[in-house]
């Protein structure tokens, strides 16, 4: 077998199991409405305290499974994600979602995305602060998926308005 023909089935195998290896590759249509900020009351409460950004770079460990599992600090209340640059957004499963203060009765699921699981509804919603790693953000636009997600993803819309980000063998690194 040639070399170009090993790294071609290589490089074919490789983005295979990127793909079946994510919890869910979220993507949505062009043909929607652009994302809209949900109810401020839910998308802000009042008490927390916000954490401190680092200035410098921060890092999340690479867990035993291969993945990058990241805990956030959105609103004020705990998420733990699941890193996934494949992910347009971030995406929030529907009892974190909950947790944030986010009622699902009165979400406006509009938009068509695509899981692992298959094709699903979910609705945008923005998230006042999410801080990983010490990264902070403010106004980050999200998606609520209304089902067939495991874990919430920490999409590109919130890794995208980063300086820049990096994976490494060992870890992935945030510079906010």
């Amino acid at each position: 077998m040639s070399d170009a023909l090993k790294f071609a089935a290589v490089a074919a195998l490789a983005g295979l199991s990127a793909v079946v290896s994510a919890e869910t590759i979220v993507t949505v249509s062009n043909r929607l409405p652009p994302l809209r900020a949900a109810n401020a009351q839910a998308a802000a409460p009042a008490a927390y305290a916000p954490a401190a950004p680092t200035s410098g770079p921060s890092s999340i460990a690479k867990a035993s499974d291969g993945h990058y599992w990241a805990e956030g600090l959105v609103n004020g209340s705990h998420i733990r994600f699941l890193v996934d640059t494949g992910a347009t957004a971030v995406a929030l499963t529907p009892a974190d979602a909950e947790r944030l203060g986010f009622n699902q009765a009165d979400l406006k699921f509009t938009y068509r995305v695509t899981t692992a699981a298959g094709e699903t509804r979910a609705a945008a919603v923005k998230l006042a602060e999410v801080t990983v790693a010490g990264a902070r953000l403010q106004n980050v636009d999200a998606l609520v998926i209304e089902k067939g997600l495991d874990a919430s993803l920490l999409g590109m819309s919130y890794l995208g308005r980063l300086a820049s980000f990096q994976a490494t063998r060992q870890a992935l690194i945030l510079q906010p």
